[in-house]
Parts: structure tokens; sequence; C-alpha cells
């Protein structure tokens, strides 16, 4: 079959690869002018090796446990699976190059535009929008948007060794909605950022930092998307960050696009089972991660001592252990 993706994430590029070896002709538009998200953490739990064995060789840190910091106790999260540091820019061009070396065709600087979906249904049997969370496809598809947040990042390069730029947890300072992170990233320094409603996430983090007397260099942004927005078409489908794949909790969401590739692939070419099947998993874990994110949220401002001092948890899912 012949198939369109549009959008060169790693969720695009990922499902480009398993759709080429599986015999398919596939062709990925890219807006931009190179291959490479920026603006995110970068921190994947181990399952990333389940996806991308070859991640294996881009890790800078592991990271075993979060420090949560609520005003008056500071909980210890320990992750029954670690989570791996890795550079998200390197991740996307590695998962590009496997891609190419699969038989995928990559084309670099094409916006696609509203017109071009007239042509693309002529021309492909299948189109998968993996375009972010300003999706084109999504939009076109006059389908809602999902609930957006803003994710914030900046570095600490070079950090003196109290820093901690080697350490094996990550610390976090809950806000209203959201959070403040401190990422130790190995040889690239300290990683500083927030995920918080956008009209309120930068005065946040200027007054955190501010109260730390901390300066950030390479500060960039980006949208961060959360729902499932996914529609019921038997020939243009979404996933990844178009279809609000990530975690009500952490904003992360590289693993559970990889996971709703799977089942697209699974399920390929019927996009309408694809669509059954990704509700069916995903809906009772988002629903259930916004509760216990809330009951979090609730008892660690205001009655934190309800807590243990640690507790162990499976980070992709939120399931205690």
């Amino acid at each position: 079959m012949k198939i369109a993706i549009i959008g060169a994430g790693i969720c695009g590029l990922y499902l480009a690869r398993k759709l080429s070896e599986k015999g398919s002709e596939v062709t990925v538009f890219e807006k931009k002018e190179k291959i490479g998200k920026g603006a995110c953490s970068g921190l994947f739990s181990e399952r990333i090796l389940e996806f991308i064995p070859e991640s294996e060789k881009l890790i800078q840190n592991q990271i075993e446990s979060v420090l949560i910091h609520f005003p008056k106790r500071t909980l210890k999260v320990k992750f029954s699976r670690k989570f791996f540091v890795i550079n998200h820019f390197e991740l996307d061009r590695l998962v590009a190059s496997l891609a190419e070396k699969s038989g995928a065709k990559i084309v670099l600087n094409y916006n696609v535009k509203t017109k071009d979906f007239v042509t693309f249904q002529g021309e492909f049997d299948r189109i998968i929008g993996c375009d972010g969370a300003i999706s084109v496809v999504r939009k076109n598809l006059r389908l809602n948007n999902p609930k957006f947040y803003l994710g914030i990042r900046g570095f600490i390069l070079n950090p003196p060794p109290k820093f901690g730029g080697g350490a094996n947890f990550v610390e976090t300072w809950p806000t209203n909605n959201g959070f403040i992170w401190k990422i130790p990233r190995g040889k690239e320094g300290i990683e500083y950022g927030i995920i918080e409603k956008p009209g309120e996430a930068k005065k946040l983090l200027d007054n955190f930092l501010k109260g730390k007397n901390i300066q950030l260099e390479s500060l960039n942004s980006a949208l961060i998307p959360q729902g499932l927005i996914i529609p019921e078409n038997s020939k243009i489908t979404l996933c990844g960050d178009s279809v609000g794949l990530t975690k009500p909790w952490s904003g992360g969401g590289v693993i559970w696009s990889l996971i709703a590739a799977d089942i697209l692939l699974k399920n390929f070419p019927d996009f309408l089972k694809y669509q059954k099947e990704i509700k069916k998993f995903f809906l009772p874990k988002i629903i259930f991660s916004k509760m216990a994110k809330n009951l979090v949220y609730f008892f660690g401002f205001n009655f934190p001592w309800i807590f243990p001092k640690e507790v162990n948890i499976e980070g992709d899912f939120l399931a205690c252990e």
C-alpha cells in the first residue's frame, strides 16, 4: 500500500520504519528543514529499548527515582523501571536513519496545506497524521483540539559538582496544574523546566528561578497536548501528539505514542479497528491517572502527612507496586 505520514517526529518515523519493513511504500512529509525535536526533556522509561533497541547508545544518564517537593513534605517515588535521559533531537535523527534504511522516503521542508489533502487522498491508500500538538491533519478532519499545556525548559551548562549533574534522581516542585522539574543530564549539565497552563508557565518558572538564583541558557518551549482526539475514518487517522496522547501527570508522550503506534500496526490497514482499540486501551488509563494526580496534589498541598515517605510506582502507567 502507499502510505503518507504527515510529521517526522519519533512516532511518524517509527511507523514509517515498521510499515516499510512490512512492504508498504511510505512517504513522510515534514514541514521543518531538519529532523529533531528540541523542546523536550528527553526522559524515557527503559521501555524505549523495546521499541528502538538502537537508542541504547544515546543514553546520557539513568534515573531511578523522583523527589516531589510539596511545601511541607518531600515524597520520594522510586521507579520499578528505570528512566533514561536521552537527547530527543539525536533520538529522532536515529529513528529517521532507521526509517530510510527500511525504504521509507522522507520529504523535508514540506508544509502540508488543506489543498494537499485532496491530492493525497487520490495518491495514497492511507494517510496518518503524526504532526504534533497543532495538527494540520486533525484540523482538516474538523476535530476538536485537545487541552494544551505549555512546556518551557533551559539548561545550566557545565554545572559545579554540587549541582549533581550526574545524580540518579529527578526533582519536581508541584504548581497549581503542573510542576517545575530538575533533571540531571550527565555531561549536558542540569535541565530545569515547567509544564503548566500557557498563561501561567513563564511567570511561575521565572519566580522559581529567581528565588533560587538560577540562570538558564538555551531556553525553548512547546505546547503539550492532553486528551484523546481520534477520527472515525477508514482512510485517515492520527497517532502520537496529534491525538493528545501525553501522560496526564507528567506530559511525557513518547512511550504512549509508540504503544499507540504498535496498536495501529497490529490493526493496519483497518483504521476503524485501530480507533476502537486505542480508546479501549488508553481511556481508562487517562481517567484513572487524572483522578490519581488530582488526589495526590490535593493531599500533598493540604494533608501531606498522609503519604509515606517513599513509594514505588510503574512510571509509564502510574501503577503502585
